[in-house]
């Protein structure tokens, strides 16, 4: 079975060498879509929507309102996306569940999709 969770980050960058606006510091308000997969136990949960929120704070909590360009060399969206991914794996590798896909929303309109 299949879980879903969507959570926002504030976040600032530039992306270095790259010709034009990017380039300049600005900020986004980021999406994070996770969908996460496991059998559901006998409790009747697959993982309790609490404990999954939990998971992706821990993992969100050191991007919220910071400059990202601290973090990672070159912050792309794709970068970004990549980054989130391997800490969410790592915070699920005591769990019963596995990340299926991760969505992330750089503003309105514009996403990257980890499947």
């Amino acid at each position: 079975m299949k879980l879903g969770l969507t959570t926002e980050f504030d976040a600032a960058h530039s992306l270095p060498g790259y010709q034009g606006k990017c380039a300049c510091m600005h900020g986004h308000t980021y999406q994070v879509e996770m969908v996460v997969e496991g059998e559901v136990g006998e409790d009747g949960f697959v993982i309790d929507f609490y404990q999954l929120k939990k998971i992706i704070g821990a993992t969100l909590q050191e991007l919220d309102h910071s400059c990202l360009n601290d973090t990672l060399p070159n912050p792309t969206a794709e970068s970004i996306a990549l980054w989130i991914a391997e800490r969410l794996k790592k915070e699920m590798e005591t769990t019963s569940i596995r990340l299926y896909s991760l969505k992330l929303w750089e503003g309105k309109n514009k996403w990257v999709l980890i499947d």
